[in-house]
């Protein structure tokens, strides 16, 4: 059994430290404040053995758990989290809490803020377990820094017990500005030098997932014409009513507050400006590329409608890529997936295979050369005040990752 004091101790102390992201920024990382966190793994690691740990000037953090097992046969893999969270919800001063046995009914937190059972069910499959919480003035952070808990508590447990278990070897990786779609910008797959990995940055027990959205990030900027109000007819051109429009044409029954399962989505992440000009920042998914592609076209329609209205010019639009759907090249690599289904049998827990509803680095790493699914980490309500994560199911997650080098480890080694 995993050291569970050690995990819990680890996951209070990383939530603690700010490392949100930013998606306006264009420094990489994206904030000087995900190298605090960075150079404190890096001495972890190498406090429980991991001579190689280092963080690179762009606040990757990589290290190797050399195997056991002399084997050639037996696969490199890796184990991936990111360290930054989210800029949808406050990320400073976190207060991690612990709520000792929970009996049902609505979690009320320090804040004032209320996790209702009416609108969180799983919060009846934990019902006697101990739940962590922020004092819901913050977001937690157990996106992703229970994955990270789980998997340097994970490693520390097969170097201590190096003896009884047999593994070959093992590469990590904390990344950095996953969050804003950034997190494998800088990231060397061949220096990493594993053939498979496994990002675990999942959510409930049991949940794998090896598809992900086709996504995309636009822009409008809107441009108008500024005049004293008093003199404006005829001349004055407000972008923020041209913007208003352009909104008004996004259809909201493709909004993600309208679509689940594999539908795609149009989301507006933010709007500014004045009356001389207006930026729209939105993102588009799509399960299917053919219908991320005709999104886009739907995005270059609008623009023209709006141009041909208003003058050539007055819309501007920039689209960009952000990540593939992973499916395609998992599947070409079967065997990745196997493994992590084995594992989850062994730690006694029901594989729930789902699509991933939002980013997910292994999606630009598996068309990178390196297949990589994403496996739970424990966490709920991830971006939001009320994230919680049980504490039971992250030592379920930090035993399942124990369990993977081991069964590559019997299926190649041959004694």
């Amino acid at each position: 059994m995993v050291d569970q004091i050690e995990l819990l101790h680890r996951f209070f102390e990383y939530v603690k430290i700010d490392t949100q992201s930013d998606r306006d920024s264009k420094t990489s990382p994206s904030t000087q404040k995900q190298f605090d966190l960075a150079r404190k793994l890096m001495d972890e690691l190498k406090e429980i053995g991991l001579s190689d740990a280092s963080v690179d000037d762009h606040c990757y953090v990589t290290a190797t758990l050399e195997g056991n097992l002399f084997d050639p046969k037996i696969p490199v893999i890796g184990f991936i989290a990111h360290m930054d969270t989210s800029q949808d919800a406050p990320g400073a001063n976190v207060k991690p809490r612990m709520h000792k046995n929970y009996q049902g009914g609505d979690l009320a937190l320090d804040s004032g803020v209320v996790i209702k059972a009416e609108d969180n069910p799983s919060l009846k499959k934990y019902i006697g377990h101990d739940i962590i919480t922020s004092d819901g003035t913050t977001l937690l952070g157990a996106d992703d820094k229970a994955g990270i808990a789980a998997i340097i508590t994970a490693l520390s447990f097969l170097k201590e017990n190096s003896h009884l278990n047999k593994y070959g070897t093992i590469k990590v990786a904390f990344t950095p500005d996953e969050e804003v779609g950034r997190g494998t910008e800088h990231f060397d797959v061949k220096k990493f030098g594993a053939k498979y990995a496994y990002t675990v940055d999942g959510s409930e027990v049991g949940e794998i997932e090896d598809e992900t959205f086709n996504a995309a990030k636009a822009e409008y900027r809107i441009k108008g014409f500024n005049i004293h109000p008093g003199y404006g007819k005829g001349k004055l051109v407000n972008s923020q009513k041209i913007a208003a429009k352009l909104i008004g044409m996004l259809p909201y029954e493709e909004s993600p507050e309208m679509t689940d399962g594999d539908q795609g989505f149009f989301h507006i992440l933010n709007t500014s400006g004045n009356v001389g000009e207006t930026v729209i920042q939105l993102i588009i998914r799509d399960f299917n590329k053919n219908g991320l592609e005709e999104k886009k076209n739907r995005l270059k329609s609008y623009q023209g409608q709006l141009n041909a209205q208003y003058g050539e010019g007055t819309v501007e639009l920039k689209i960009e890529d952000q990540y593939p759907n992973m499916k395609e090249i998992i599947d070409q690599n079967p065997e990745v997936m196997e493994v992590a289904l084995e594992a989850m049998k062994r730690t006694g827990v029901k594989p729930i295979h789902k699509k991933v509803r939002g980013g997910t680095d292994g999606a630009n790493l598996s068309y990178m050369g390196l297949p990589t699914p994403n496996i739970f980490d424990g966490s709920i309500n991830f971006h939001s005040v009320t994230e919680y994560i049980p504490l039971s199911s992250m030592i379920t997650a930090t035993e399942m990752l124990v369990q993977i080098p081991l069964i590559f480890a019997e299926k190649y080694h041959k004694s």
